[in-house]
């Protein structure tokens, strides 16, 4: 990355910091992964119970694995052995300590969008886990709203798609068509303008591109 990626991407997540506070979230903003990796730690008490969904940039930044080896009692929803087995997982998730998400786009003012296909990662976010942590990618941060919720859906979630077997217009042609498709990802989308309670919803921002 060059200096002035990394200058621009500073500057645009140090105002993105002030609005998400002035929304009622806690913010922080690292310039890289290790540091990013560093602020998480210590955001999460040990003994902690820790779930995740929707969690690339937590996985890239080595949260996952740091959660997994640590003092924590991680919920891991790929550790199941049946379908059941995920889905008693999933549901644990929603009354975990902490949560662990990425974020499908944010826009500058502070607003956060997120597309679910099952819906387990953005019930969390609104209601359940005690702390939601959001690691998020600057290249996540758009101008305006209506630029992340077309990010998110444009963006996102046809990139995202590409993870999954089954078939869908955006599987094939990476480029959304707004399907009714039965095996559609974009079921629910989530915009999380305020944090209620303050302080439960958490960014971390990063000054890298991380996730989809």
């Amino acid at each position: 990355m060059t200096e002035q990626m990394k200058k621009y991407y500073e500057k645009r997540g140090q105002v993105l910091v002030k609005n998400l506070k002035s929304r009622h979230f806690d913010a922080f903003y690292c310039p890289d992964a290790a540091s990013a990796l560093k602020k998480a730690l210590e955001l999460i008490p040990e003994g902690a119970s820790v779930g995740w969904g929707g969690a690339l940039s937590a996985q890239q930044i080595g949260l996952i694995d740091a959660v997994k080896a640590g003092k924590y009692a991680a919920i891991d929803r790929d550790s199941a052995k049946t379908p059941e087995e995920r889905n008693q997982l999933l549901k644990r998730c929603l009354t975990a300590d902490v949560f662990l998400s990425g974020a499908n786009a944010l826009s500058l003012d502070g607003e956060m969008v997120n597309i679910d296909g099952t819906g387990n990662r953005v019930a969390a976010i609104v209601y359940g886990p005690e702390t939601v942590l959001v690691i998020a990618g600057m290249n996540k941060v758009c101008d305006t709203l209506d630029d992340a919720v077309t990010r998110a859906r444009t963006v996102a979630a046809p990139m995202n798609k590409q993870r999954f077997p089954f078939k869908t217009p955006c599987e094939v042609t990476g480029s959304c068509a707004d399907c009714k498709s039965e095996d559609c990802i974009c079921n629910q989308i989530l915009i999380t303008r305020n944090c209620r309670p303050a302080g439960r919803i958490k960014f971390i921002l990063v000054g890298e591109e991380l996730g989809f």
